[in-house]
């Protein structure tokens, strides 16, 4: 790009110096011409703006710069290349702290949409490569349902290196959400709040999308890989890297369990996962879905509709559910009996929290209503990942999520119990330049500590 660019100043430069020669050429002309009154003169050729000595050092240092620049990012290699770009990303993290949080959460995904953040080509530590769900994954740190509400940037996700990316949540009728201004960050405390309120295009347009990028990513994929590879090495149904969908309902809805079963029947082909949202505090009512017969009725209404669905070899799409931080001991135990007896595929541990904990409790924000993520979330949701994964015995595949800001975060997350991790609000502050470093952090972490593989690790503070 660096090469390209110093060719262009060459070529500019290039008409600069034929422009300047033609001009010396005309005065002479014109001199002649005056000596001889009847000689035709040509017409005056364009005046060329005259470069001033500073101008055309400067412009000569560009042009040297940028052709040095070029001819060693094309010899530098490619992973060293990559962690630059990645560091980049840092200069540019400061800008958004000066927007509101809405707008530069649309521009982050705007850009992501369209290509405009780096591409991870290193390959990641093989110590965090593992298979769940008979999925896959290059890495357990996944991008939490909230980011990407309406799958407008899954490839350019995943292309940051994350080992899965969950979008949504996805309504079936498209909605507005609460009113604005509904995100408020609490900059000092690595937190966020907000009350948006399941903001979605709704699952028409989520289909569509995905729709399109699953056939992209799938005719890429096959077109680079020979037919005698094993698919789930690949990760998902349309190649690297792994996609979950969030299902949400409408908040003018009567009938949860309808519309999850509706965003199953639109979505699911798509998905190598999908989640039952029942946990978000901005949507009225919604947490009294994680009762024990409220849950057990969804959970079989929506596992009928995702099993009489006809699917090929690889089966159905696992079905989590999302819960809750702010649950009682009584509440834990009859979700991990619903999930226990329901055989439901997984459970992400937590979503947002109504408390305030200290320090955000002196917060001046922390009077605002909405759902709490970010660093204070992290005791919280790890304690009740830890009592989960106790309750479920083991048997259940849990994904941590809450707080998480480093490769340690990580490696708590997972020793508390989780196979996967997810984040989001510590992206929002720190950039694309956190996730190869979670990523190298959590397996210094698990080697420091003598595990193999993240199998190993996984529960270990609950054993």
């Amino acid at each position: 790009m660096a090469t390209r660019a110093a060719l262009k100043f060459a070529r500019e430069c290039s008409v600069y110096r034929k422009a300047k020669s033609n001009n010396i050429s005309s005065r002479c002309f014109s001199t002649a011409a005056s000596t001889n009154a009847h000689t035709p003169q040509p017409p005056s050729p364009k005046k060329v703006p005259h470069f001033s000595k500073k101008g055309r050092l400067l412009t000569a240092s560009g042009i040297g710069l940028l052709i040095g620049g070029g001819a060693y990012a094309s010899t530098v290699d490619e992973a060293t290349f990559c962690g630059w770009l990645f560091s980049a990303t840092k200069l540019v993290n400061p800008f958004f702290a000066f927007l509101d949080p809405e707008v530069a959460h649309r521009l982050a995904v705007s850009a992501a949409a369209r290509g405009w953040v780096p591409i991870e080509k290193r390959p990641d530590p093989p110590i965090l490569e593992l298979e769940v769900w008979g999925r896959r994954f290059a890495n357990p740190i996944g991008l939490a349902a909230g980011f990407d509400k309406n799958a407008e940037a899954v490839e350019g996700l995943l292309g940051l290196g994350f080992g899965f990316v969950e979008v949504g949540s996805v309504t079936p009728v498209p909605q507005d959400g609460n009113p604005k201004p509904r995100i408020f960050r609490l900059r000092n405390e690595g937190a966020i709040i907000n009350r948006c309120g399941f903001n979605s295009e709704g699952i028409v347009a989520v289909a569509k999308r995905l729709g399109a990028q699953h056939g992209k990513r799938k005719l890429e994929t096959s077109s680079t890989l020979s037919p005698a590879v094993d698919d789930s090495i690949h990760g998902g149904k349309a190649g690297p890297g792994i996609l979950g969908v969030n299902l949400g309902k409408n908040k003018t809805s009567e009938d949860a369990a309808a519309d999850y079963v509706q965003g199953v029947h639109t979505l699911s082909q798509y998905a190598d996962y999908l989640v039952i949202n029942i946990s978000s505090p901005n949507t009225p009512g919604l947490r009294q879905l994680q009762g024990r017969k409220q849950l057990k009725d969804l959970v079989k209404k929506v596992q009928a509709a995702r099993d009489e669905m006809q699917w090929g070899e690889e089966g159905p799409p696992p079905l989590l559910v999302k819960i809750a931080p702010d649950l009682s001991k009584q509440d834990l135990e009859d979700i991990a009996a619903v999930a226990l007896a329901l055989r439901v595929d997984g459970l992400i541990i937590s979503n947002t929290t109504i408390q305030r904990p200290d320090p955000v409790s002196k917060n001046p924000v922390a009077e605002e209503t909405g759902g709490l993520s970010g660093k204070p979330l992290f005791n919280l949701s790890t304690n009740i990942l830890k009592d989960m994964y106790v309750l479920t015995k083991g048997k259940i595949p849990l994904i941590g999520c809450g707080g998480v800001s480093s490769g340690e975060d990580a490696y708590k997350k997972i020793r508390a119990g989780a196979t996967l991790v997810q984040l989001y609000t510590a992206l929002a502050y720190g950039g694309p330049a956190l996730i190869p470093e979670i990523k190298a952090e959590l397996a210094q972490c698990l080697e420091r500590d003598g595990y193999k593989s993240i199998y190993e690790a996984v529960g270990a503070d609950c054993r």
